[in-house]
């Protein structure tokens, strides 16, 4: 007669053959690995850091990113106010020294940059020579616009200010062609009105002049990219490269632009009406800045970006081979232990440390394929001991090889990645649903094998 089955012998035959308790397990195991997938993450974000000092720490001997603001002339002038004396004493007139500053009617930049790469340690920094032809001209100043009287202006102290963002990056004096004269610039700005960081000079005028043109050389070092700010009634800049990526960006994209594998041209043209400040004004205008326009010298994805970009389909893998585990499980019976998944599951971990690794000193695609090839290489072994089956363990490598090719696939297009990530997802889905069309999740259960306890 048999012996009625104990408490712990229905525990454990309910624990060996409950298929929601093996799903439960399994998604227990995929939220655990999230752990260590966010310590890769810390990673990269740690290693991206160290990158970024490294080209702070050589941009900042070299040449920051520039913002070119060229160039304003401004005049001071006086005006005058009465102080009321007190008691007795009579009013007093206060004379105050303020400044009138005006833009050129016409602002022409031509010039090249002349990019290189360097490296410290183990990271790669973009920096680049330019060297700018500017010129255009003044029309005469109408201070009657600004309310000015022509007496009160003091042309003895009139001088142009040149924006450069960093300094420490000229390469040569810098001399304009003024009036037929050629004057030299002295460090500094005399105030902090338009330009908060630059160069200046005093200039000479004539009352019987209409027009001040001007024309000089600016020869200096600088990292990432470069700015303009259109000042100029008209705006014209022609930039050329032998840089293959650049990145326009800015308020004003180029109106014509040829980016080839050996460099790119680009020209813009800003009109006055296009920006929110006007050519002549008084005091203070600090919305130049919004209207600055240049080129970046961008890198393509780098391998921490494309890194962390495959970290982010982490979920993907662990979830799709543990997948493959548990209906290999299903359909043949198999016992799977969650150790085992769990091992399966840091190997797919670790190979996002090795790609993190080996991206460093080769280049994405080839670390990509040696982490891919000898992630697929040890679970595929490891896994043919836990089947004992040739025939699945060749079906799971060969899954293994689709999903790391086809995410592989998504990182090289920046555009389409959604695209096509979500119209992989949706076959992956369709193919799983058809594949488990047949089971009989309520039957499932019920173990053929199992040895009755009398």
């Amino acid at each position: 007669m048999n012996q009625e089955k104990s408490f712990l012998d229905r525990l454990n035959y309910w624990v060996k053959t409950s298929i929601g308790l093996k799903v439960f397990t399994i998604v227990f195991l995929v939220l655990i690995l999230l752990i260590p997938i966010n310590m890769v993450e810390s990673l990269i974000r740690e290693r991206e850091w160290n990158q970024k000092d490294a080209i702070q720490e050589v941009s900042s001997t070299w040449g920051k990113d520039q913002t070119i603001t060229a160039i304003v002339l401004t005049v001071p002038y006086v005006t005058y106010s009465t102080v009321k004396g007190k008691d007795d004493e009579p009013d007093k007139t206060v004379e105050t020294k303020r400044y009138a500053h005006f833009l050129p009617t016409e602002l022409d930049i031509t010039g090249s940059l002349n990019p290189e790469k360097r490296k410290r340690g183990i990271y790669e920094v973009v920096l680049y020579n330019s060297e700018l032809e500017i010129s255009g001209l003044f029309d005469k100043p109408n201070f009657k616009k600004l309310n000015i009287n022509e007496e009160d202006v003091n042309w003895s102290q009139a001088y142009i200010e040149l924006g450069i963002s960093d300094l420490r990056s000229i390469q040569n004096e810098v001399a304009i062609n003024w009036l037929g004269q050629k004057v030299k610039f002295d460090p500094g700005v005399k105030n902090s009105d338009v330009i908060s960081s630059g160069i200046s000079a005093n200039v000479s005028s004539s009352d019987t002049t209409t027009a001040y043109n001007f024309d000089f050389k600016l020869d200096f070092n600088g990292s990432d990219q470069i700015q303009f700010t259109p000042l100029g009634k008209t705006t014209n800049v022609k930039l050329t490269s032998d840089w293959p990526d650049p990145k326009f960006n800015g308020a004003f994209l180029p109106d014509y632009r040829e980016v080839t594998e050996t460099g790119f041209t680009a020209d813009w043209q800003v009109l006055h009406l296009n920006r929110n400040y006007p050519q002549e004004f008084k005091g203070s205008m600090n919305k130049t800045g919004s209207s600055n326009f240049g080129v970046e010298l961008f890198m393509p994805i780098d391998h921490y970006a494309k890194s962390m970009r495959s970290v982010k389909y982490a979920l993907l893998f662990i979830s799709l081979t543990f997948l493959v585990y548990f209906f290999t499980q299903i359909k043949n019976r198999l016992r799977i232990h969650p150790i085992q998944y769990l091992m399966v599951g840091l190997a797919i971990c670790l190979f996002f440390t090795l790609l993190i690794a080996l991206s460093e000193h080769l280049s994405f695609d080839l670390a990509y394929l040696i982490g891919a090839s000898g992630t697929i290489g040890m679970i595929t072994a490891y896994s043919f001991f836990v089947f004992k089956n040739k025939l699945l363990t060749a079906i799971l490598s060969g899954i293994l090889i689709i999903l790391y090719g086809f995410i592989y696939i998504i990182l090289q297009m920046q555009n389409y990645s959604l695209l096509i990530g979500s119209i992989g997802l949706f076959f992956i889905l369709g193919t799983v649903m058809y594949m488990s069309r047949n089971i009989d999740w309520y039957s499932i259960t019920k173990d053929e094998t199992h040895e009755k306890i009398e």
